[in-house]
């Protein structure tokens, strides 16, 4: 007996969602580079980011935004080894990192707003002004 599947027309946006996701995966990075954690949030006025960077000088970021694709990337120096000591347990990752995300409608790159606190980057980046909903009033008589 052949399974029915609800068929859903999928958007271009979510498209490239699963396209970027797809280059997010483990195995389409080298050993020594890692992707980092994002939130992405959506307002009616701009976009706004949090990166989990913990132990990395922020100006040693690099942050750009092109054609609306925004990528984070910097590394974070492995501490030296304790000749003396006997690791038990050596899980805080170190290398490269890198991560890329694009965004469904046009952003204002002249007017982004990046804080770095307590290991968190945060990003504020405004939509475009022709990518926000305008109101129409409707005049009646």
């Amino acid at each position: 007996m052949t399974k029915v599947v609800r068929w859903s027309p999928m958007n271009p946006a979510s498209l490239f969602n699963e396209v970027d996701r797809l280059f997010e995966r483990p195995y389409a990075r080298t050993a020594s580079e890692w992707s980092i954690a994002l939130d992405v949030a959506e307002t009616e006025e701009a976009y706004l980011v949090k990166a989990t960077v913990p132990g990395i000088n922020p100006d040693e970021m690099e942050i750009t935004l092109e054609d609306g694709v925004l990528s984070l990337k910097g590394e974070i120096k492995q501490d030296e080894e304790v000749e003396e000591a006997k690791y038990h347990v050596r899980e805080r990752r170190y290398g490269s990192f890198s991560r890329s995300i694009r965004f469904p409608m046009a952003v204002n790159g002249d007017a982004v707003e990046a804080t770095y606190t307590n290991g968190v980057l945060n990003l504020n980046i405004p939509k475009a002004e022709a990518a926000k909903p305008k109101r129409i009033v409707v005049n009646a008589s």
